[in-house]
């Protein structure tokens, strides 16, 4: 299929109506808001990833607002002082500013549109709030560049009050399959997350429903040396939290690694993802692959016929994405 993204003006009516509403709990009110704009993919919840932050703006100690942008404003004071570093702080010093951040959640929505892994669009939305975070200045660590002054190593942080109200914001709308397109590779090597989404299709995790069921795609963009634009994709586990509470015995081989694999995979909710979750997830140790191994050449037969061929290739050729 060719995916579902919308015309300029259907993203557009997307974007304004996603920027129009307010947060509110299990984001009933944005699922509404662009119900019907994507036919034959409806988007639904998937994931939420948070604590991150950017850099806000200063306001006064009266909540009065200087600047929104506070590197620019910074920039500027100091080229207004002839960029004598010295006389901008001392024109500041002592004024009580209050440096501000966003603190932001990330929101993802899928929606399928075949049965391929990468047969589906991802939605990132934003939620951020604007809130109190540190003192310009302290007046016992005064800054001595412009980089301490906007980013201090030991800022003088003050009660992370809330001074607006939390909003959305439009990230991206991507189609995965595009994304899987511009991965880096070459005619005789595969890029580790095409690979990823290869096995996921041959292995017995397809059966229990699509790949976006269990995993989204973190994506970054980068300017190479180049100045060319490099897409970064890596799959992010939906359900990592309940999985977290898994602690694996390194160890363990034989009868105690079956129980592990069979209970990973069991609180997992499909076959083969202790499998992934070792290329991809980071909760399952890379060096049990090789005791599977092992154990395979003494005579256990536990792993499921796929998970048998995934181990097989990945002993030949390890990778991780």
């Amino acid at each position: 299929m060719n995916g579902c993204l919308p015309d300029e003006s259907t993203l557009e009516r997307l974007r304004q109506g996603i920027e129009a509403t307010s947060p509110r709990p299990h984001h009933s009110a944005l699922l509404a808001s662009f119900a019907g704009l994507l036919p034959g993919c409806e988007l639904r919840y998937a994931f939420t990833r948070g604590g991150w932050y950017r850099p806000g703006g200063l306001i006064q100690q009266d909540g009065s607002r200087v600047t929104a942008d506070l590197e620019r404003w910074a920039e500027e004071e100091l080229a207004a002082c002839g960029g004598d570093f010295a006389e901008c702080i001392e024109r500041h010093d002592g004024a009580g500013l209050l440096a501000t951040r966003h603190v932001g959640r990330s929101h993802y929505f899928v929606g399928v549109y075949g049965k391929g892994a990468a047969d589906f669009v991802q939605l990132e939305i934003e939620e951020l709030q604007e809130v109190l975070d540190r003192q310009l200045l302290d007046p016992d660590n005064l800054p001595t560049d412009l980089e301490e002054l906007t980013d201090p190593v030991e800022p003088l942080r003050v009660d992370a009050q809330p001074i607006d109200r939390a909003y959305y914001r439009f990230r991206r709308l991507t189609d995965i399959r595009r994304v899987l397109a511009r991965q880096p590779g070459t005619a005789n090597i595969q890029s580790a997350l095409s690979r990823f989404m290869e096995e996921w299709e041959q292995s017995q995790a397809r059966a229990r429903g699509h790949f976006s069921d269990q995993w989204v795609i973190g994506i970054r963009e980068h300017k190479d040396r180049y100045h060319n634009t490099q897409l970064a994709a890596t799959p992010i586990p939906r359900h990592a939290r309940k999985l977290k509470t898994f602690h694996w015995n390194p160890e363990a081989k034989g009868v105690e690694l079956a129980a592990q694999i069979q209970s990973f995979d069991r609180v997992a909710g499909y076959p083969d993802a202790w499998y992934f979750h070792m290329v991809a997830g980071g909760l399952v140790p890379r060096t049990i692959a090789y005791i599977l191994k092992n154990d395979l050449e003494d005579g256990f037969s536990y792993l499921s016929e796929t998970g048998v061929k995934l181990l097989d290739r990945w002993v030949i050729d390890p990778y991780g994405v």
